[in-house]
């Protein structure tokens, strides 16, 4: 008689799978693999597992040295590798220029160049004293480790980065294009193909090359970052903060990198929002921190800590001239200072006549202000005229462009230019205001100067609009304003030649009214300014002139008002 059975009997090869997967679970895995998946933490972690068992996986050190390094933590890594130099024993030499690199990557270049010397020679030692040279803007010595480079991609790489940075850009392409051309299996040399053309000004084009690499790597914080950039040139900040915002879920807290690359352009992309306390921190990380830190003290007017800023950099990049250049200017006019003004002009003509900048808009800019502090306003609209489809709605270039036009004799577009402006901050000020005023006198509309004036509050500012009004009103014949301004100008400062203007204005009303170019309505308000001279009223030239006044206004029956009759 046969048992029968609770469960089937099993296979002895599903006996074996089971414990086939545990052993698989239970096996630990290998450094490769977290290299080869970019999974630096993971491999940290390995790695000090096995040490703190005794059983530490060959060049332990070396290895977290370079996972730190590859996950930014640039002063671990420089631990790492200056505590393996300090071993007398030490075997691998190369470890000298790993802490070189870390000390570059540091922005401590002397060490860096000390370390990468004691070193032994390799591809790496010349990158790295190529890079160096760059840093140290020794020509001669740039030259020599360029002729040590070779036809193979890092050497290819190293040299297409100092083109990049030394802003010969579209040579970077060149070599990145050729390489790319030779191994297409290299795609993140787009993202660097794509940050040239983002530097040449070519938005459009550095977002179509990132499109097809963001589609590989989406988690790619350099790319997403880049893009969000192009889209705040493209676009504005809010469509770049939204771009970032994918940016700011994905990135880890280990990620430093990237999380201090959030904070800084959350604060460009919001025109300024948090500056103070975000970039200060920011400015031995993020060279572009320093540069938007300037620009926020510019924005705010505080032209002496944007200057403290600068005063000791050596600018070596056309955004740091044109910012020395901005900055020298803003001071000059400041405080009258002839040698602020010619440092300016200095800078800018740097910036705008380099043959890698002549041609982009930054370039043009800084001719325009070039020529525009050499007073050539012929020649600042040659360039302000090339890029001003660029700026339609930009009120500070609306602003400069308006003033370059009417100093060029050009007031119907100077006008049309001014009144473009929207901040309430330029127009309040009294450039703007001047100006303006100006343009509408030179346009023959006397009276939405006037009312200009009228609209200010009373200040040094509405004093010089009303002498400016009653002045340029005079020299264009609109004497009724000039009249009008001389009036208000003499009662506030009774000076002979207030006097002098008003009545002369009074005068050119008359002839103007006799000549049927004036309404006869204004000749009664011209009697009583005649009238309410501040002590003229009993002068016997202002009775003659009211006098004949009044005689030809009974003449030709014009009523003069309450007021404008001698009794």
């Amino acid at each position: 008689m046969l048992l029968s059975r609770a469960k089937p009997a099993q296979d002895p090869a599903q006996k074996r799978a089971p414990i086939e997967a545990a052993a698989k679970v239970r096996s630990l895995p290998r450094l490769e693999d977290f290299l080869k998946k970019r999974d630096y933490v993971g491999a940290i972690t390995l790695l000090e597992f096995m040490a703190s068992a005794d059983k530490p996986l060959p060049q332990s050190d070396e290895w977290i040295g370079y996972c730190k390094f590859h996950l930014g933590d640039f002063a671990g890594a420089e631990q790492i590798y200056k505590r393996l130099t300090e071993d007398p024993n030490l075997e691998n030499k190369t470890v000298w220029v790993l802490l070189g690199c870390c000390y570059f990557i540091l922005g401590r270049y002397k060490e860096a160049d000390d370390a990468a010397q004691r070193g032994p020679v390799s591809p790496l030692q010349i990158r790295l004293l190529f890079h160096l040279s760059h840093k140290f803007n020794d020509e001669t010595r740039l030259m020599h480790y360029h002729s040590q480079l070779k036809d193979v991609i890092h050497d290819q790489l190293t040299l297409a980065s100092i083109h990049y940075l030394r802003n010969h850009y579209q040579e970077a392409i060149d070599i990145y294009k050729k390489v790319l051309a030779s191994n297409p299996q290299f795609s993140a040399l787009d993202v660097y193909v794509a940050l040239c053309y983002y530097k040449l000004d070519y938005y459009d084009v550095s977002q179509d090359v990132l499109t097809n690499y963001l589609k590989k790597y989406p988690d790619s914080a350099t790319t997403l970052n880049l893009r969000a950039c192009n889209h705040f040139r493209l676009f504005n900040g809010k469509e770049a903060e939204a771009q970032l915002q994918e940016l700011q879920t994905m990135a880890s807290p280990s990620f430093e990198y990237a999380q201090d690359l959030i904070k800084h352009n959350l604060v460009v992309f919001r025109n300024g929002e948090g500056a103070l306390q975000v970039l200060p921190p920011l400015i031995d990380a993020l060279p572009e921190a320093r540069l938007n830190l300037v620009i926020y003290f510019l924005r705010e007017h505080e032209l002496q800590e944007a200057h403290n800023l600068l005063k000791d950099l050596d600018p070596a990049t056309p955004q740091e001239y044109i910012l020395k250049g901005v900055v020298n200017a803003a001071r000059g006019q400041e405080l009258d200072n002839e040698e602020h003004l010619q440092l300016a002009q200095q800078y800018f003509q740097l910036v705008g006549g380099s043959a890698s900048e002549c041609d982009t808009i930054p370039g043009r800019q800084c001719m325009a202000s070039c020529f525009f502090l050499m007073k050539q306003f012929d020649d600042v609209l040659i360039y302000l005229n090339s890029i001003k489809d660029y700026f339609y709605n930009d009120d500070t270039f609306n602003f400069n462009y308006g003033q370059t036009l009417a100093s060029a004799g050009n007031f119907k577009e100077a006008e049309e230019a001014l009144l473009l402006v929207q901040q309430d901050r330029i127009r309040r000020e009294f450039c703007y205001l001047g100006w303006l005023t100006r343009c509408y006198i030179m346009n023959r509309k006397p009276r939405l100067a006037w009312e200009l004036y009228l609209k200010m509050e009373t200040s040094r500012e509405s004093y010089n609009v009303l002498n400016l009004i009653a002045n340029d009103c005079y020299k264009m014949g609109q004497f009724y304003y000039s009249a009008k301004a001389f009036h208000v100008l003499e009662a506030m400062d009774p000076l002979p030649e207030f006097w002098e203007g008003k009545r002369g204005a009074c005068v050119g009303v008359f002839q103007q009214i006799i000549a049927q170019q004036e309404p006869t309505s204004s000749l009664g308000e011209v009697v009583k300014i005649l009238k309410s001279s501040s002590g003229n009223s009993a002068n016997p030239r202002v009775e003659m002139i009211v006098r004949t006044m009044q005689r030809w206004a009974r003449e030709n029956r014009v009523d003069l008002g309450e007021g404008g009759v001698l009794m």
